[in-house]
């Protein structure tokens, strides 16, 4: 299975436009993303599961690494690869006792200090942002843009793979890679596109313009 988390969808129904999320996703696949994480806060959990299912199985023919939202129950019932976890969400240490050695643990963090926590509970890799200003929530982390300085700043602090979101397109992508970021994650870069396959390949291009690719293990 790819683990490089280069180029992260994190699905949001509401920016789809007449789009359904499998749709998103199987474009996003065929793009080459690396990575799926199944969000949508807006449903029930029985709805979420349904659609986690169908999701999951696109991801796993795929080879594809899927993960869930905040929730390491829905994660666990889904078989999902592993979670991404915010400030109020469970910590990595429980994540890690629920969903085994062998998951993909991610964490949000915003400063320096916050990666380091992070990084000592045992996370896998670090979701950083919002590096730039944005109209959706794509981040459970702060909300105002920390900017690809701290990005830089992050990577010094840390030995962990980091993720940068928040504002992510193709035109600026590279430029935070740059600054120490392993990858991307979006929302409306991929599902808002008027071609979220095309979109895929523009943001994993300009990624890899500015990428020392960096895995993780798992």
């Amino acid at each position: 299975m790819n683990t490089a988390l280069r180029t992260y969808l994190v699905t949001q129904a509401d920016r789809s436009g007449d789009r359904s999320t499998i749709d998103v996703v199987e474009a996003a696949i065929a793009g080459g993303v690396d990575a799926v994480q199944l969000r949508e806060k807006h449903l029930s959990t029985r709805d979420r599961y349904r659609l986690g299912q169908a999701v999951r199985d696109r991801t796993r023919t795929a080879g594809v690494p899927f993960l869930v939202n905040d929730r390491v129950d829905l994660a666990a019932a889904l078989d999902a690869d592993g979670v991404h976890l915010g400030d109020d969400d469970l910590p990595v240490e429980a994540a890690r006792e629920v969903l085994g050695p062998d998951a993909i643990v991610g964490r949000s963090v915003s400063s320096p200090k916050g990666a380091r926590e992070a990084e000592q509970a045992g996370a896998d890799y670090l979701g950083v942002g919002a590096v730039y200003a944005t109209d959706t929530k794509d981040v459970d982390a702060d909300d105002a843009e920390i900017g690809p300085e701290t990005v830089a700043a992050i990577d010094e602090a840390v030995d962990r793979p980091l993720v940068a979101i928040g504002g992510i397109t193709p035109s600026n992508a590279g430029a935070v890679v740059r600054a120490g970021a392993t990858g991307v994650a979006v929302v409306s870069a991929i599902t808002a596109a008027d071609d979220p396959q095309d979109a895929t390949r523009r943001l994993r291009r300009s990624v890899e313009s500015g990428s020392n690719e960096q895995e993780v293990s798992q």
